[in-house]
């Protein structure tokens, strides 16, 4: 009896070699999850209607990303790295990575983007942003990581266990840290298909990683009354080592009445038709 079956060989290829390594370093932090929900019935509703009223397609992911550093900046304490063994770094600017999908060659590829400054953007210029890097071409040769410079280039091509030296220098130094990955990140699994549920996320290099799952219809209590409402899952992991419990608390408080409130986003006509639900 033919125990094995039939089986097909793929090439665990460069690229996914990289991510392995990137990933690797999220181990070696004591991350902490919280798994919220979010009302974006509002913001939804207004995406939908400026698109209607100018046909301009406003990012949710890039609305998502306002939202985020807004409520960075508010909390510096979550813009920080570590610094050799006795220092903390707090940066001003909110530099946030995150993923976009690329298909090169009938094949679906993440390259991550890191949005400068997301903290003095608005929403149009964050969803411009991302709307031009999805719509850039892209070749087979296409890295982990976009706007490479020479020397980033240079260090993907070489051998891995020159890349892991480099990961252990990087660890400490908060300036290449922020140069090279960000200050925060954001992933939007979510906005690819249907994803009823949240992401747990490894924790990544930043301090703190925002996993947005999907969109579900849910009855919620809404003045008095129970409504359908569009909620949002998300889970915010971030390094226990640099932050405690409390300025969590404040920090995704603050997030909440960003999201709930679409912040950010064009109001709706007087005369808006739009649902109150999906």
């Amino acid at each position: 009896m033919d125990r094995i079956g039939q089986f097909e060989t793929k090439h665990f290829s460069k690229h996914r070699r990289d991510i392995a390594l990137f990933l690797s370093e999220g181990k070696r932090k004591h991350s902490v999850h919280a798994v919220l929900e979010f009302d974006v019935t509002e913001s939804r509703r207004r995406i939908r209607s400026h698109r209607k009223r100018t046909g301009e397609r406003l990012s949710f992911t890039g609305w998502l990303i306002t939202c985020l550093a807004h409520t960075i900046k508010d909390h510096k304490e979550f813009n920080v790295y570590r610094h050799g063994r006795r220092k903390l770094i707090i940066f001003d600017d909110v530099d946030v990575g995150v993923p976009v999908e690329r298909v090169v060659n009938g094949k679906h590829i993440t390259m991550a983007h890191i949005v400068r400054k997301a903290n003095e953007k608005n929403v149009d210029e964050i969803s411009a942003e991302i709307r031009q890097l999805q719509e850039e071409p892209v070749s087979a040769d296409t890295q982990i990581i976009g706007g490479l410079s020479r020397f980033e280039r240079f260090v993907l091509a070489t051998p891995g266990w020159f890349k892991k030296l480099l990961l252990v220098i990087m660890r400490r130094n908060a300036f290449m840290k922020k140069k090279h990955t960000g200050t925060v990140a954001l992933t939007a699994i979510g906005m690819l298909g249907t994803f009823p549920g949240w992401a747990i996320p490894l924790g990544g290099t930043a301090n703190v990683l925002v996993a947005v799952g999907g969109i579900t219809t849910q009855p919620c209590m809404v003045e008095k009354e129970i409504q359908m409402r569009d909620v949002l899952h998300v889970t915010i992991t971030f390094d226990h080592d640099l932050v405690d419990g409390g300025p969590l608390v404040r920090f995704t408080t603050q997030l909440s009445e960003l999201l709930e409130s679409a912040y950010g986003l064009p109001p709706l006509d007087i005369d808006s038709s739009e649902p109150l639900g999906v």
